[in-house]
């Protein structure tokens, strides 16, 4: 039996924006629940080794007034809950959980004696919430905001988050509502339940960047359910990413940059039933956000290159100024990454495409009703078939490409590599299992190799910018820059032959490789 949806959007708000956001004509036109904020202790418990949280359960008792709520989530790691999760309420007699009240919930199988004398209260949340009730379409939406802290032993974390909940009517209301409200105050997509962030304070877990999470399909499942899922986690990835870049993490610019691949490479995927105007609007600011980020990552592998150099003593200050320059270099281009990550631009995308993947006119569109109701399996086989055929015959003929055919050639390789991850629970078993590892392994040391001689040609790009431009020192500093600079870019030039070699070979090994479809 299938679990009660909670369908739900959440949106991070900083606090200094709240008169912003509760003075937007969306809010004054609304009515609001009560006259005051609502007082809200949330009480989350689990073991000490937190069973629950490994399960993807949540389990919590919240007082509101004289009563007491209980509640059970379940949130599915490989799906990605951004939009619905499975949950269980009832009402209960005091601030202790009532463990009969979980019968036929996602948390009864764990029940047994030693869980339930292990439960424990371990964080709690306090918030003042105003509630709006918001009537859109044919739909009735509750519009939270709440404000507060998050509480573990000595330990606490700030709150301030927006909540969007379908009571009553359709998804797509829900969504129109959140773009409307990020037009009229600087509200973002948020992936983080104050579960997520509780356990985080709790356990003292350091941010660190997000990678791509395996995807939880089922080998049943219709091909509109599986790319949506594929669709979510990517995003997930993308936006979960998101305060640690802006914070000057290059790792977790680079995940969002593998985020921003993973989703267009799925789109390009299921692109038969991704044929209209909007999904067209969409790729465009994709693309966008994936340019805006390029720069500061190029960069950063380039100095990684420049860094081991030795010139002797008579380089040395050529090298110095060769490495300040394009450390200047990089932060110009961080700067202009975090800029479009802190834009209205890049908020109103992350919200659009959430509602695009969810409730987005391919959805509905008749023409392709059929093929999205088509057997999840049966396409991904068509595609692996299709994508090894067209990469086998492209590699073929390695050494006669230029670097930009070999960027192309790379793009595709990566391509069915992420093919492969999203499609493998449609072909369970053991063989198939075991086929796929070496599938993905040889093809990766392909796409490895392809991708060093690709950055070999991107940084002789930069580095020929770097030796046309001028030094403001003296001409003998210029000359010697421009030496480094030659030197450098010499140094890469030697690297390519060795490596088309390397590529050759792991095309020879990717070619023996035997298919995990069938």
């Amino acid at each position: 039996m299938s679990p009660p949806r909670e369908v739900e959007l959440k949106l991070d708000v900083a606090a200094h924006s709240l008169p912003l956001l509760t003075a937007s004509s969306l809010l004054k036109g609304a009515s609001k629940s009560g006259a005051k904020p609502v007082s809200l202790v949330s009480v989350y418990f689990d073991t000490d080794k937190l069973k629950l949280r490994q399960k993807g359960l949540s389990l919590r008792v919240r007082r509101i007034g004289r009563h007491h709520v209980q509640t059970i989530k379940q949130e599915n790691s490989g799906n990605v809950a951004l939009f619905a999760r499975g949950q269980w309420e009832h009402n209960v007699h005091g601030k202790q959980p009532d463990l009969d009240a979980a019968r036929g919930t996602a948390l009864a199988p764990l029940l047994n004696k030693t869980l339930r004398r292990a439960l424990k209260p371990v964080f709690e949340t306090h918030v003042n919430r105003k509630i709006f009730q918001i009537r859109t379409g044919e739909s009735e939406i509750e519009l939270s905001i709440d404000k507060g802290k998050i509480e573990a032993g000595r330990k606490s974390l700030p709150l301030c988050e927006v909540e969007l909940e379908l009571k009553q009517g359709q998804a797509a209301d829900l969504f129109k509502l959140a773009k409307v409200l990020a037009h009229e105050a600087p509200v973002q997509l948020a992936v983080k339940s104050k579960a997520d962030r509780g356990y985080a304070l709790l356990t003292a877990e350091k941010a660190t960047p997000v990678k791509a999470r395996p995807v939880a399909l089922a080998a049943a499942s219709n091909v509109q359910d599986a790319f949506q899922i594929i669709a979510r986690v990517a995003l997930h990835q993308l936006v979960a990413n998101q305060s640690l870049m802006l914070a000057g993490n290059a790792e977790a610019l680079h995940q969002m940059r593998v985020a921003l691949r993973r989703l267009r490479a799925a789109i390009s995927l299921f692109s038969d039933m991704l044929t209209d105007p909007q999904t067209e609007a969409l790729k465009s600011e994709l693309k966008w956000i994936t340019a805006e980020l390029g720069p500061a990552r190029e960069f950063e592998v380039l100095l990684k290159r420049v860094g081991p150099v030795k010139d002797g003593g008579r380089g040395d200050l050529g090298l110095a100024r060769v490495s300040q320059e394009l450390r200047q270099k990089r932060e110009d281009a961080l700067a202009r990454a975090r800029a479009a990550v802190e834009s209205p631009r890049f908020r109103d995308l992350a919200i659009e495409t959430a509602a695009w993947i969810k409730t987005g006119n391919w959805t509905h569109n008749l023409e392709t009703g059929t093929l999205r109701q088509r057997p999840f399996a049966a396409v991904a086989a068509e595609q692996l078939h299709r994508g090894c055929k067209k990469l086998l015959k492209r590699a073929k003929r390695l050494d006669t490409l230029d670097p930009h055919q070999r960027h192309r050639l790379r793009i595709q390789a990566k391509k069915l590599r992420y093919a492969a991850e999203f499609f493998a629970p449609a072909f369970p078993g053991k063989k198939s299992m075991l086929r796929r590892k070496g599938f993905v392994t040889s093809l990766k040391q392909l796409q490895d190799t392809l991708g060093e001689l690709n950055d070999i040609a991107v940084n002789e790009k930069l580095l020929k910018q770097l030796g046309d431009g001028q030094d403001t020192g003296a001409k003998r500093h210029n000359r010697i820059r421009k030496d480094l600079v030659g030197h450098l870019s010499g140094r890469e030039e030697a690297r390519i032959a060795p490596l088309l070699k390397q590529a050759e070979q792991a095309y020879a090994a990717f070619a023996k490789v035997k298919s995990f479809w069938g």
